[in-house]
Order: structure tokens, then C-alpha cells, then sequence
């Protein structure tokens, strides 16, 4: 009896994108590239970008003054809607 199982291999850009978009986390690019071993997340952003979901960079402040810029799922904007139906109109995805 054989007890090693298969375990499925996620890509990187998978588990970013469960926790952007599944679990409503937001991170920075630090936490991008430690956690998920990415050695760069702003690739690994605008490859989820460029699948259709809306990633945004956000500052943040903390209460001693710091700003850092965190990565979140939100919804897209009108205009980002309206420009992405004008793009269809005009052919220029098929």
C-alpha cells in the first residue's frame, strides 16, 4: 500500500490571486515576495491584471505616520468598464 499522495503544485501567481481576490487580503510587495515566493510581484500583479481582475495599489498610514502601498481586489471603476466595452466595439479583441 502506497501512502504518498499526489499534492496539486500551485503556481505563484495562483496563491496570490486567492489571497487578493479569494480571501480579501491586501499586501505589500514585500509580503508578495515572502510569502509567496515570488521574486517579482509587480509581474505577478499585472499578470492578474491582465486576466481581467481589478488589482489596485493603495497607501496606507499607520498611526506612527508611515505610509506603505498595499495591493487589493476591488471593483472597477465605470470608466474602466466603459473603456473595456469600447475596446470590444472596436474590434480590438476578438
Amino acid at each position: 500500500m502506497n501512502t504518498f499522495t499526489a499534492v496539486k503544485s500551485e503556481s505563484a501567481t495562483d496563491r496570490v490571486y486567492e489571497a487578493l481576490v479569494l480571501r480579501g487580503e491586501e499586501l505589500t510587495a514585500k509580503q508578495i515576495a515572502a510569502r509567496y515566493n515570488v521574486a517579482n510581484p509587480y509581474n505577478t500583479v499585472y499578470t492578474l491584471r491582465m486576466e481581467g481582475y481589478p488589482i489596485y495599489l493603495n497607501q496606507h498610514s499607520d498611526s506612527k505616520g508611515r505610509v506603505t502601498q498595499k495591493y487589493r481586489h476591488g471593483a472597477p471603476s465605470r470608466k474602466i468598464i466603459a473603456a473595456g466595452y469600447r475596446a470590444l466595439a472596436a474590434g480590438l479583441f476578438e
